[in-house]
């Protein structure tokens, strides 16, 4: 059941230190809050000035005008499928869940990729939250376990 008086619209420069709160918050949760490096000027630099942003950005709003969820994606390409569209992150504040916005927030990413010509909409999830498995599950999503994922922190 979604909530009609909570706003899922674009992220604007003025979300900044919102949406680095619930990062921060995020990374609580997923039990890596040193990995985050970083910052609000960080992200209003590469999200919210100059010709092309590195990311898009959507936030849940309150009736109070209060962030309490939002999702970020930015472009990748696949040699395979073309342009698409990856969810790096999907948060909403643990006592505004169970509304329906992670629900909304995930539907406007969808309508974005398919609005924008996005063949695919990617993401990873952790493997021992459940709680996230089992959203992603009930959109039909492929989670696929024979991907290993790999990254080098430079």
């Amino acid at each position: 059941m979604s909530l009609p008086s909570y706003l899922i619209r674009p992220a604007v420069a003025a979300d900044v230190y919102a949406i680095f709160e619930l990062i921060k918050e995020l990374a609580l949760y997923e039990k890596a809050p040193r990995e985050v490096i970083n910052s609000p000027d960080q992200l209003l630099r590469d999200g919210f000035t100059g010709k092309s942003p590195l990311f898009t950005a959507m936030v849940a709003e309150s009736p109070d005008g209060a962030i309490v969820g939002f999702s970020l994606c930015y472009i990748r390409y696949s040699t395979w499928k073309g342009p698409v569209l990856y969810l790096e992150d999907l948060y909403v504040k643990e006592n505004c869940r169970r509304h329906g916005l992670g629900s909304l927030l995930f539907e406007r990413c969808i309508e974005f990729a398919r609005k924008n010509g996005y063949k695919r909409l990617s993401w990873q999830v952790l493997d021992w939250n459940q709680p996230a498995v089992d959203f992603y599950k009930k959109f039909n999503a492929t989670l696929d376990p024979e991907w290993i994922n790999g990254a080098i922190d430079l």
